[in-house]
């Protein structure tokens, strides 16, 4: 999938995390700011390379605020970025990628 434009999915409130996608400069850029990353911050890395890997996104700059969240919770919020980024506004494939 292909970052079209600047997408935001999530909020700042305790046990969530916001997620931000851009369109990238040729490479994958991840940024995580979270309260517990020393404790976390591998596993919540993971997941979002895991879900960027899956839906197939190599080019963008992804931007995580984590205020606690579980990882399901990083996984939809990613998913929705990507796909709010790539123009998908409404009948979301969540949990695959497009075919």
């Amino acid at each position: 999938m292909v970052i079209q434009t600047s997408a935001v999915a999530g909020t700042l409130e305790s046990s969530d995390a916001q997620v931000t996608v851009e369109p990238g400069e040729g490479t994958l850029e991840i940024d995580i700011q979270s309260s517990v990353l020393h404790q976390y911050g591998k596993q919540i890395l993971a997941t979002v390379r895991e879900v960027l890997s899956r839906l197939e996104v190599s080019d963008a700059k992804v931007s995580v605020v984590d205020m606690g969240a579980l990882d399901c919770t990083i996984k939809a919020r990613v998913e929705c970025a990507v796909f709010r980024g790539c123009g998908i506004s409404d009948n979301y494939p969540w949990g695959g990628a497009l075919r």
